[in-house]
């Protein structure tokens, strides 16, 4: 992987801070991303697409990916196990593609150790008065899970040292605009473009 012309853009943050919401806007508004497509041992709701949405796949064939070292990351959630396949982001990256992949903090470290040269890009809330309240907005979760996920979010981002950059989501709009603005800049860094020209001289 690490030859390829490719990129591989990993959005993280801790829970709550908006980075879907993020990752589906800028997707929206722009076309030249590709999407990581994620293996997963639930079975298909209606309307979802085999290697479009997910890779369906049993949990036994899971865990033989990962006795085959075939996940960039991989974790159980609810039950059923999700997984990065590294065979969907080859794929894109010998297209010369620019692959976004939205993971939790656990998963970004993962990613790093297997793909150290991929554009890291942590998502912060504007405050944590503003975390509190998209967490208690959603109406999910009662107030001592929200409380947890609030202590928690303060020590994840302790890790924001381990990133290459730093998003506010205050606006939506705006953060999108950083985004985008990160991914061309990474992707017109002269250690990503394999033309060279020489001199032609006799």
């Amino acid at each position: 992987m690490a030859n390829s012309e490719g990129m591989l853009v990993v959005v993280s943050g801790p829970a709550g801070v908006g980075k879907g919401t993020l990752c589906r806007a800028l997707f929206e508004q722009w076309s030249g991303l590709e999407y990581s497509v994620s293996v997963t041992t639930r079975k298909p709701r209606p309307g979802e697409t085999e290697g479009k949405d997910y890779y369906f796949r049993t949990t036994e064939e899971f865990f033989k990916m990962i006795e085959r070292n075939e996940f960039l990351e991989w974790a159980e959630f609810c039950g059923n196990y999700y997984g990065t396949p590294k065979f969907h982001v080859e794929k894109v990256l010998k297209e010369n593609k620019t692959i976004l992949l939205e993971i939790d903090i656990q998963g970004a470290k993962q990613v790093k150790k297997q793909y150290p040269e991929g554009v890291f890009i942590f998502i912060v809330p504007p405050s944590y008065e503003a975390l509190a309240e998209r967490l208690r907005g959603r109406g999910t979760e009662p107030e001592d899970v929200i409380r947890q996920r609030l202590n928690k979010a303060i020590q994840e981002i302790e890790n924001i040292k381990d990133y290459d950059y730093v998003v506010e989501n205050d606006e939506i709009q705006i953060a999108v605009e950083k985004l985008k603005s990160i991914i061309i800049a990474e992707q017109c860094k002269v250690k990503r473009k394999s033309l060279f020209f020489k001199e032609g001289r006799k």
